[in-house]
This record gives structure tokens, sequence and C-alpha cells, in this order.
């Protein structure tokens, strides 16, 4: 899954027309709507605020506000998609010139404010990654943990000390096997990782 880096605003201006993209992260539909509400209130004046987003599989709307059936909140949704995005809203306003596009060319302007957009903001991947456990002699981790931190295959996230040391590695599932083998092999003994919780985590996608 993917998600932009971060909220973002651009403008581009076509024939006299200025498109001004805002984009923002959104944890829910929602958001969201709330998001789009905020910008309509922001730009008042504009002559269109269109707009789209997903948040998941699920929840993915668009709107054309007033511009041709089609020419604005398909579009712009149409670029979040081919993107993989979610929890992304995208919302163009549009502050008309005075030259009418015509139905291509407002396509156009929409997606490609929005791409535009999204190529200068940045998109991320979301990985979910996890935390895993085990127990360890409280006296001997300090020598360990050297062992440990000379590896790049997990994180050390915690250690958390008490009459024995849970040692807390962060790393994706698909790795739990492999961290596994290489911990027997390096600490002399057979590990068991346990599951402490998992979250998502955004990687800049270059």
């Amino acid at each position: 899954m993917y998600t932009i880096s971060r909220d973002y605003r651009n403008e581009i201006v076509i024939e006299k027309s200025r498109f001004i993209c805002t984009l923002k992260k959104v944890a829910s539909e929602a958001e969201a709507q709330e998001f789009i509400k905020a910008i309509k209130k922001e730009f008042w004046d504009a002559t269109h605020n269109c707009s789209a987003y997903i948040v998941d599989d699920l929840a993915q709307r668009s709107s054309d506000d007033g511009e041709p059936s089609g020419t604005a909140g398909i579009p712009m949704l149409e670029v979040l998609r081919k993107n993989k995005l979610v929890g992304t809203a995208a919302v163009v306003t549009r502050y008309f010139g005075g030259i009418k596009l015509g139905a291509g060319g407002l396509v156009r302007a929409y997606s490609g404010s929005v791409a535009g957009a999204l190529k200068e903001c940045g998109i991320a991947e979301k990985i979910l990654m996890s935390r895993f456990s085990f127990l360890y002699d409280v006296n001997s981790v300090g020598r360990i943990l050297n062992i440990l931190y000379q590896q790049d295959l997990f994180e050390i996230a915690d250690v958390e000390y008490n009459l024995r040391a849970k040692i807390i590695l962060k790393m994706q599932d698909s790795q739990k096997a492999e961290a596994e083998a290489w911990l027997t092999e390096h600490l002399n003994m057979p590990i068991e990782l346990e599951l402490e919780g998992s979250e998502y985590a955004e990687v800049l996608v270059k």
C-alpha cells in the first residue's frame, strides 16, 4: 500500500485558470469529508472545489463540484488509484480565467494537477512492521547487544530489564523465521520470537 509522504499544496495556471491542488493524509472517510469542507471554506470564492479521496478499498469518492460530469472528480480519483494510494484526499480548486478548456482540457487539467502535486509531494510505501521479543540473561545482555547491533536484518526497538532482560526487535513479519535462525546461530541457543504488536511504517519511495 502507498500514501502521500506529507500534506501538500501546489498551483498551476492553464489558459488563465488557476488550479490549486491540496493533498492531505486522511485516516477515515469522515476526516476526508471534513478536509473537503475546510478547503471549500478556505476557497469560498473559487469557481469550483473538485475532490477525490481513497481511504481504503471500500471508501472511495469523488465530486465534480459543478464542472461537467466526469471531467474533474473521476479523473482525479483515477490518478490516486493509478498510484495505488490509500489514506489520501485531494481537492483541486479552480479559479476560472475566462477561457473554456472543453471536456478533454478539463480532464487533463484536473488529473494533471493531482499528478503534479503527487510528484512534488512524494509517495511513501506503507509497510506493516512488527515488534518481536525474546528473553535473555540480564547479566549477559550487554555482550549480546553488541552482536545484535552489527546486523541489518532487524532493528533493536527496546530493552526491558527485570529478572530477565526482554529484548524487543522490530522487523517485517516475513523476516521472523530468518531472524530466529540468525539469533539461534549467533547466540548459540534456540530463540523463538514472541509477537508484541504491529503497526504500519511509511518508507519514502525513491
